[in-house]
Parts: C-alpha cells; structure tokens; sequence
C-alpha cells in the first residue's frame, strides 16, 4: 500500500524538471497538506498513507507555482509574512538590505522609516523589529498588495506602528505631504524588460513589480531624485539593485547630490545602494 515515504519519492523525481530543490520541495508541500511541520512530517508521517489532495498540491508546483504562493507564507528575517501572488515573494538577497540599514544606522536608531513599494510589507516590518521604538510608512500603489502588508503587520504585532498608505511615484506629487524620514528603504522593480526569468517568476509573480524599462533603471530614475526632500538631517536611503547595477544607480545619486556606498549579498554580488 503506498504511504507518504514512497509518494515522496516519486513527486521528487516528478518535480526534478521543475525544480533545483525538488525532495525539499515534496516534503514542504507534503507537511503543508497533513498540517504538520516538516520536521513532524519525517518524524511520525513517513509511513502513514498519503492524503488524497496532495497530488493537486503537487499539480499547482509542476505548473511552476512558487512554493511560497502555494504554502501561503514565507520567512523573512525572523518574521513570518503571508505572501500571494498580489506581491512579490520576498527572498534572502533583500535581507542584504536590511542589514545595510543596520549597520549604517549603528549608534542612530531611526524614530521615521519609509518603506517605497512596500509590498508585502517586508522591509518595513524587518526595520520596525530591529528598531523598537520607530514609526514607520509603507507606501504602495496596488490595493491588494497593500491588503497583504497591513495583514502581515498585524501577524507580526507591528499593525500600532506600520502605516500602510496609497501610493504612486510615478505620478506627480506623490511624496507631497509625507514629511522627512531617518530612514528610508526601496526594493523597486528593477529587471530589464524582455530578461529571462526562472517560470516560477515571470508566470506567477506581479510584473508591474518587476520590470522597470530596457536597462531596469526606470524607477530608480524616478526615486532617486526624490530622495533629498524625503530625507531628514543626517537621514539614509538604501534601495536594492540587480547585481549589474551599482555604477549606473550609484551616479544617479551622486548626480542628485547625494554619496552613495555599494553594499554587497552574500554572494558577493552588489544588491544594494546606500545613500545620504
């Protein structure tokens, strides 16, 4: 009689054209299925029969769903964010962002964080932990999006200090009124358009949250030169960047007055751009 240890293997050797991380990705969706962690799944499931909704589970990740839409959140520096195809799925590369901000602020903890594009609120409510005593503003321009990022502030405890608001910076005057920050934080749309991107990405994942013009510099062109009047005295914007990136954002901060410094991934590629 089949049991989850030989359904396993047999959605891994089905998910190995689909994915780099095809075993991980049965045991995730298998625990999801049975409502237990994956560690319980291998400890106490292995030999109990499979459930008869895991292979339309496993149908929706062979159509190169991401598995993060699929089990409906996803890790973000020590936060649990709900997550859907309305926003991007948040991924280790943009942690480079948050840790850029920390050191940058050491000694200067921010009381006025702006998140531009929040999404689905993850580098704001990142900030807001590391900071306990900011107030903060995600900014978004897509109603659904911002659903999910005041969701996942109230998930998190942070709802009393993330304000999640309407937003569009590619429309005149939209950063009237909102004041000057200490810190301010963007992940904006940056691919090229017409890349080559995983299906997972390019089927699935918002575009208008993607892409950003032939070089992928549209947004920055657009942000950048807001930034001065955004930031408070002494005040830091980092906003992440593709890896081939950091000369062309670089000078355009330094063509609006302000330094810039490269901040690198783990990888060892530039992710972000620090600016005061």
């Amino acid at each position: 009689m089949p049991d989850v240890r030989s359904a396993l293997r047999e959605a891994a050797e089905r998910l190995a054209a689909t994915s780099d991380t095809a075993r991980l990705d049965a045991e995730l969706l298998m625990a999801h299925v049975l409502g237990v962690s994956r560690t319980e799944l291998l400890l106490r499931h292995l030999h109990s029969g499979p459930p008869a909704n895991f292979t339309s589970i496993l149908d929706r990740r062979l159509n190169h769903e991401p598995i993060a839409y699929i089990l409906g959140t996803q890790p973000f520096y020590g936060l649990d964010l709900e997550v859907g195809p309305a926003v991007l799925i948040p991924r280790g590369d943009s942690e480079t962002v948050i840790d850029a901000a920390r050191l940058a602020r050491e000694g200067r903890p921010p009381a006025r964080i702006l998140d531009l594009g929040t999404g689905s609120g993850a580098l704001l409510l990142a900030a807001l932990t590391l900071w306990p005593e900011a107030q903060g503003i995600g900014l978004e321009r897509s109603a659904a999006a911002r659903a999910v990022a005041a969701r996942n502030a109230a998930r998190n405890g942070l709802a009393p200090r993330a304000q999640v608001i309407a937003g569009d910076w590619t429309r005149s005057g939209w950063a009237d009124g909102l004041g000057q920050f200490d810190l301010v934080l963007a992940n904006p749309p940056y691919v090229e358009e017409g890349a080559a991107l995983d299906l997972s990405v390019s089927a699935h994942e918002p575009s208008e949250a993607l892409f950003a013009g032939p070089e992928g510099l549209d947004d920055y062109r657009l942000l950048i030169p807001a930034l001065p009047a955004l930031l408070a005295p002494g005040g830091t914007a980092l906003v992440e960047i593709g890896a081939t990136q950091s000369e062309a954002v670089a000078a355009l901060a330094q063509a609006t007055g302000l330094t810039a410094k490269v901040h690198h991934d783990l990888a060892s590629r530039p992710r972000c751009v620090e600016m005061a």
